[in-house]
C-alpha cells in the first residue's frame, strides 16, 4: 500500500533499503530544506509544519524521504527536480542548504517513528559497522522516514543511516 506522503510525492531522493536489510549505499548530493530545533528530535514536535508550509506556499512538490537529525533535532526535506533550478531562499525558520554526496550504512525497519525503534536499529547498525574492515563510521546516526504521519505505525517504513568513510 502506498502512503499518502509517498502517493503525493513526485519523486524519491534515493532508493529505499528493504526492511530488515543492512546495506551500504550512496546518497546523491542534494538541495534540502532544513528546520532546526534547540532540543533533541524526539522531544521536539515542531519541525514538520514549517517545512510543509514552505513547500506548499512556493508550489514545490513533496519528495521522499524526510531525513531527521536527532541531537539536536533537525528535519530535512529534499528538493526535487521540479524546483532544483529555482532560486530558493531561506526564510525566517527554514534554511536552504546543500548536502554533499554521502556513503552511508543503512538499516531499514517497519514500525512507529519512535525513539525506541530508532535506538534499536541504530544499535544493530553500529554493531554491523564495528565488524567491517572496509569502513568506519564518520557521523551521527540519522532517521529516514518514508511515510506520512497519517500512516498507521505498523505500516511505516523507516531507516537509520550512519555516514561512512572508507578505510582503503
Amino acid at each position: 500500500m502506498i502512503s499518502p506522503l509517498t502517493a503525493s510525492a513526485s519523486e524519491s531522493a534515493f532508493e529505499q533499503t528493504p526492511e530488515g536489510v543492512i546495506e551500504v549505499k550512496t546518497i546523491p548530493a542534494s538541495t534540502v530544506l532544513v528546520k532546526r530545533s534547540q532540543v533533541p528530535y524526539f522531544e521536539s514536535n515542531n519541525l514538520f509544519m514549517p517545512l510543509f508550509w514552505y513547500i506548499t506556499t512556493r508550489r514545490i512538490a513533496m519528495t521522499t524521504p524526510v531525513e531527521v537529525g536527532i541531537q539536536p533535532g533537525e528535519m530535512y526535506f529534499y528538493v526535487g527536480s521540479d524546483a532544483a533550478q529555482r532560486s530558493l531562499k531561506s526564510s525566517g525558520s527554514v534554511s536552504v542548504e546543500q548536502l554533499p554526496l554521502r556513503t552511508v550504512a543503512s538499516i531499514a525497519y517497519q514500525g512507529a517513528y519512535s525513539e525506541r525503534n530508532f535506538q534499536r536499529a541504530k544499535t544493530k547498525l553500529e554493531d554491523w559497522i564495528a565488524q567491517q574492515d572496509e569502513y568506519q563510521a564518520c557521523g551521527e546516526a540519522r532517521a529516514i522516514y518514508w511515510d506520512s504521519p497519517s500512516v498507521p505505525d505498523a505500516k511505516k517504513h523507516a531507516e537509520v543511516h550512519i555516514s561512512l568513510q572508507s578505510l582503503n
